[in-house]
């Protein structure tokens, strides 16, 4: 809690600067607003719903990207890092769709889905599909020989090996992966929202945006980070619970 704390002071210092240098310079802009009156402005939002409603609808849409794209991602790792020959013959088309940003793909999915949470879903789960794979992939690779020397002694199934000695081998680099996608995912989803897709937080601030109301803009932009902080330091938390301190050392710079 202490350490929250200390963490606060910068942001609200310049809260504060803000809230000051707007009531003694008098200022009036269209695109400034005072802390105060953002404030209000995200009060208004929570009695009016707006908030909730549009928050559940970028979080749904970032969560279902998040399982479908980590989902098939992580099959995918599975058999890049079991079958040497899969991930040979793979390298080059990863290495050639990888890169593709997943809003030059908004075109393809409109023409594909329309708007809608389709269209979003997919182009958050194509997001979340690389880091999942790749982290995946290393966490494979890395796994001890001698495990799978254990395996062949025991003669256990391709199947037997992947549920008893991967997968739990592997799950701290998995979850790094994971919670990395997730981060992904909701900036995909607000992107898009932003840009064309009429859902979520993303569209409720480029509507505030558009009608001149940068108190309203500003609540919803903090309410963003707000929203990406809390998910990230669940799934840190998570991250603690399941894998402890080895899950932990995977991650720290």
């Amino acid at each position: 809690m202490l350490k929250l704390l200390k963490a606060m002071v910068f942001p609200l210092c310049c809260l504060v600067l803000w809230e000051v240098g707007m009531r003694v310079g008098h200022v009036e802009s269209d695109s400034l607003a005072a802390p105060s009156q953002i404030a209000a402005a995200f009060y208004g939002a929570v009695l009016d719903g707006t908030i909730l409603h549009r928050t559940s609808e970028t979080l749904f849409t970032a969560l279902m990207g998040l399982v479908i794209g980590g989902g098939l991602a992580l099959l995918f790792s599975i058999l890049l890092g079991l079958v040497p020959p899969f991930a040979r013959l793979m390298q080059f088309s990863i290495e050639v769709l990888r890169p593709i940003p997943p809003v030059a793909l908004i075109p393809i999915a409109m023409m594909v889905y329309g708007f809608g949470f389709p269209m979003e879903i997919t182009l958050c789960a194509f997001a979340c599909f690389w880091p999942v794979a790749i982290y995946g992939q290393a966490a494979i690779v890395n796994v001890e020989p001698q495990l799978f020397e254990l395996a062949r002694m025991l003669k256990l199934s391709a199947w037997a090996q992947v549920v008893k000695i991967v997968l739990p081998a592997a799950l701290p680099r998995y979850f790094v992966g994971f919670r990395l996608a997730a981060a992904v995912s909701l900036i995909i989803a607000v992107t898009v929202e932003i840009a064309i897709n009429p859902l979520g937080v993303g569209f409720e601030l480029m509507k505030a945006s558009q009608s001149l109301h940068p108190d309203r803009m500003f609540a919803m932009l903090l309410w963003i980070g707000l929203v990406g902080w809390s998910l990230n330091w669940f799934l840190l938390f998570a991250q603690r619970r399941l894998f402890g301190a080895a899950g932990m050392g995977v991650t720290r710079r």
